[in-house]
């Protein structure tokens, strides 16, 4: 690993891409944008390392190949681990919390190495609740704890833990605005085939609003758990112009987006989607529901179009009202991407960078860094109130 003398050494834990997910692309940026920086030498750990040609044969055979993927990837913490002077791990909940998260903290903690558990998940409620007697210990053993919104910052403090917001990056550059003026009866919705994010809900707003505009279509990218439901669903709706394109990558999803011109969103549980930023971003009239932190980034009327988690009905008459009035939807449209800005690298960098060093110099006694902070640099406030 050649780096500069004075560079921060971090290594990033997470999914790679080819677990196409919200937490990888998230991490993709955030190594996109560190690789501007010459303070911070940043490498991606990935949770699903690739094995080596000679054990491949063993992805082929289903619990096999999880036992042999976990050992993998535990062998290349306790092996790459050492060379970094910070870990910043990124987490989900419940059962993968205990599989990915929770190996790369406790031998970060073994190493010596300071530790940023970067917590994602909407359902942090459900998790801390449910499965404390493990989750506990492993926030405990994390130097810092950082979630990307508001929201999470008052869900963790209800079980007496202190975190900070630091948002979910766009970038401007890959989802670019365009307009279209009237908008096209054309929704796009990209959630995968889970039961939280409510695919089914979406599909049964988009049939009433076709009882009223027979022309609109729906584009729907994503896979899951789900998929055979939905599409039976779709059927027995007897939905026209409607279109699954499947698990698609974070390169491609630009062209989606630029295909429609209303975003719709169905969740019921959630915290800081990173589509909506990128509907915000390309140009898209946004509707959506009230899930988890979404309020804390649609404001409604002002950026987009908030209604209740659960209800096609009001789900259906949000588009339609966005649909056919043309004042509102330029409104909308024009102040989310003004919203945009404060979600961007150059916005949200310096505070990652900051707190690398800040942890490099304070935890790690071998480390050469000295903490200079930069020109303009936005202060780190801890933030540990109840949810807004």
């Amino acid at each position: 690993m050649k780096t500069d003398k004075k560079s921060i050494r971090v290594g990033v834990v997470v999914a790679s891409l080819d677990i196409l997910g919200g937490q990888a692309v998230a991490a993709c940026r955030l190594l996109d944008g560190l690789r501007q920086s010459k303070r911070i030498h940043a490498e991606l750990i990935p949770i699903n390392p690739r094995l080596p040609k000679w054990l491949r044969w063993m992805q082929r055979i289903k619990y096999l190949r999880t036992l042999v993927t976990f050992t993998y990837y535990l062998f290349s913490l306790l092996i790459r681990i050492p060379k970094f002077d910070v870990l910043h791990v990124f987490s989900a909940s419940n059962f993968s919390f205990l599989l990915a998260p929770a190996p790369a903290v406790m031998v970060g903690r073994l190493f010596g190495k300071p530790v940023i558990l970067n917590y994602h998940s909407g359902e942090a409620e459900r998790h801390l609740k449910n499965w404390a007697k493990t989750a506990m210990p492993i926030f405990k053993l994390a130097h810092k704890i950082i979630v990307p919104s508001a929201y999470l910052v008052g869900v963790l403090a209800k079980f007496g833990i202190a975190s900070e917001a630091i948002p979910n990056t766009v970038d401007l550059g890959q989802f670019r605005f365009h307009q279209h003026r009237p908008l096209r009866p054309i929704i796009f919705t990209n959630r995968n085939f889970e039961t939280h994010y409510n695919v089914g809900c979406a599909l049964r707003a988009f049939a009433l609003v076709q009882q009223q505009i027979p022309e609109m279509q729906l584009i729907i990218a994503g896979d899951g758990s789900q998929r055979k439901q939905l599409h039976e669903l779709a059927q027995k709706l007897q939905l026209k112009n409607l279109e699954f394109v499947g698990a698609v990558s974070p390169q491609e999803m630009a062209e989606l987006y630029h295909r429609a011109d209303i975003y719709l969103n169905a969740s019921v549980v959630d915290n800081m989607p990173l589509s909506i930023l990128e509907a915000f971003a390309c140009g898209l009239a946004v509707v959506t529901t009230n899930a988890g932190g979404i309020p804390l980034m649609v404001k409604n009327r002002q950026n987009g179009l908030l209604v209740a988690s659960g209800d096609e009905r009001a789900l259906a008459e949000a588009i339609l009202a966005v649909y056919r009035n043309p004042r509102l939807a330029d409104r909308l449209i024009k102040q989310a991407l003004k919203d945009c800005q404060a979600f961007t690298w150059n916005t949200v960098g310096e505070r990652w960078i900051a707190l690398y060093e800040q942890l490099a110099c304070e935890h790690s006694p071998t480390s050469t860094v000295t903490r200079q902070p930069a020109e303009n640099e936005p202060a780190i406030v801890a933030q540990t109130g109840g949810s807004d």
